[in-house]
């Protein structure tokens, strides 16, 4: 007969299954947590690769704010004018419509990325037509004396105002009333693209060789002159001379070092090259003395391709090589060069001039013009 257990070992056979019971518990608890904190990561991984909407009340993913919906459902969609009126400068009676912020800080994202001189120049955000800064010219003098000497007056610093010429920059996309009806077209982000693309485009060319004349003025506009800094009157930029008139001289690194190093040690932080990609397949082709090359590729995925240590931009709207122009720009452009533009862009629906055609006018007022002259060096073919 077989004997019964002690009351001992049935309590200690108790006591271990309920502790496997509770382990299994648990480690079904945490599997639960780990599926709920991968599924969180998912949905921030979603939100972080959409682009970035800068609006009060809107968070990240979090959809557009009941402002944009409205604009876009009351006014662009609808024609229905229940929007708050943007004035003209021009004319008080004259109105648009003010693009809430999350469209017009996706514009401003598209334009960042597409306009190469808006992604390295400074950019000032102004709630007017026009726009003035000062910049110091000269410093106050400093000098060493002794314990009881007499402290003689130091020099009074100079100023220079600087007042970009600006103009208004427009682009009017089309898009037709089934289109706009159709919940699935996606107005806002189609809007914000045709804009930006335009917009970028104009400004682009605008800030390399615009006129001035009701547009900003490109630094390839600005004056130029051949002395160093010391010398040469402010506004005026420095170029550097080739050498040769169909391209660069027998020794080519020798004059791209010397547009390196005529800028100032605490401008060259931050410094980068600017040329077309024309311009650019040539340097790249380019050796030093002893036959390595003086184009840098990237090492890493993102990093930017350098020229003697320096990031090159591509600006399509710089010359070409050619006699008498000026293919490569070098410099600080954050320093160097400003943008001055109208926090706010403008759209008055037009169903009227091309119909069944709805007409979206953008407009934006946008100024440039050259900030600090000892900051850009340009190279300039020989004649």
């Amino acid at each position: 007969m077989e004997a019964t257990p002690p009351v001992e070992a049935l309590d200690a056979s108790f006591d271990l299954v309920t502790r496997q019971d509770a382990t299994e518990a648990a480690v079904e608890a945490l599997r639960g947590d780990v599926d709920d904190v991968k599924t969180r990561l998912d949905r921030v991984s979603r939100a972080a690769s959409r682009p970035l909407i800068e609006a009060s009340g809107a968070s990240l993913g979090s959809g557009p704010s009941l402002e944009v919906k409205s604009f876009v459902q009351g006014y662009l969609r609808s024609g229905r004018e229940t929007e708050l009126k943007s004035l003209s400068g021009a004319v008080m009676a004259d109105g648009g419509y003010a693009v809430p912020r999350e469209i017009d800080a996706l514009i401003s994202a598209r334009l960042r990325n597409i306009s190469p001189i808006r992604a390295i120049a400074q950019v000032v955000q102004t709630g007017s037509a026009g726009y003035r800064k000062l910049v110091t010219t000269g410093g106050s003098a400093s000098g060493w004396v002794s314990e009881t000497a007499l402290r003689p007056e130091t020099a009074t610093p100079a100023f220079a105002e600087i007042a970009p010429p600006s103009g208004e920059l427009y682009a009017n996309p089309a898009a037709s009333q089934a289109m706009l009806d159709d919940a699935a077209f996606d107005i806002q982000t189609w809007l914000a693209d045709e804009i930006a693309m335009e917009f970028a485009r104009a400004e682009g060319a605008a800030f390399v060789g615009g006129s001035g004349i009701n547009q900003p003025r490109g630094f390839l506009n600005a004056a130029t002159s051949t002395a160093g800094d010391a010398t040469r009157t402010f506004g005026t930029l420095q170029h550097l001379v080739s050498g040769n008139a169909t391209g660069f001289d027998t020794s080519p690194e020798l004059k791209l070092i010397d547009l390196v190093h005529s800028l100032k040690a605490g401008h060259r932080q931050g410094a980068s090259w600017v040329m077309n990609s024309k311009t650019l397949a040539a340097v790249r082709k380019l050796k030093a003395a002893d036959g390595s090359f003086l184009w840098q590729p990237g090492l890493m995925e993102g990093q930017p391709n350098r020229l003697l240590g320096y990031p090159v931009v591509e600006a399509e709207d710089m010359p070409d090589v050619g006699a008498g122009v000026f293919p490569i720009a070098f410099g600080n452009f954050r320093a160097g060069y400003l943008i001055a533009e109208r926090s706010a862009t403008s759209i008055l629906r037009d169903p009227f001039t091309n119909k069944p055609f709805v007409h979206f006018y953008a407009t934006k007022r946008i100024g440039g013009q050259v900030l600090d002259s000892d900051a850009i060096k340009l190279l300039r073919i020989s004649a």
